[in-house]
């Protein structure tokens, strides 16, 4: 029988809790370069089924895909623009999106979307992009112009 340990309160130092997901991959080699090469992710745990990504303080993690699986190829309007669903990604500060901008441009990147502004002018203004890694899953990249809008009720057009 386990000894029944006291409970411990264990307080969150970070601003705002981090994420996890877990989504489907078809090459975890091809994962870990897309991630860990191309947008410089830390690699944490893994086994030959899966790997665990640092996503800019978030946990994501790869497992492999079955082969025959299928594929989900949706998309939402977004300012006139069909974006996939699902997708995810993250919300950085203006100068960070500009940077990975810059690195990606440099590199042979698909862009699914290319880099934009949307909303300009408009209260929710921002910078966005959008690519797919190696197994097909969509991600965003985006940045606010004022970054206290995130969340913030705006008329879009």
């Amino acid at each position: 029988m386990r000894p029944v340990l006291p409970m411990m309160l264990v307080m969150n130092t970070s601003p705002r809790p981090a994420f996890h997901l877990a989504f489907r991959v078809d090459d975890l080699e091809a994962a870990r370069q897309f991630y860990g090469g191309l947008l410089r992710c830390a690699e944490g745990r893994s086994t030959k089924d899966w790997i665990d990504f640092d996503f800019y303080g978030h946990q994501i993690v790869a497992h492999m895909l079955p082969e025959d699986a299928a594929r989900p190829s949706a998309s939402g309007q977004v300012d006139d623009v069909a974006v996939p669903v699902p997708h995810f990604g993250l919300v950085l500060d203006w100068a960070e999106w500009c940077a990975l901008v810059d690195r990606l441009e440099s590199h042979p990147v698909d862009f699914l979307i290319a880099p934009e502004i949307r909303f300009a002018g408009q209260r929710g203004e921002q910078g966005s992009f959008f690519l797919r890694d190696p197994a097909g899953n969509a991600l965003e990249f985006k940045a606010m112009r004022h970054p206290d809008a995130l969340f913030a009720e705006f008329e879009a057009d």
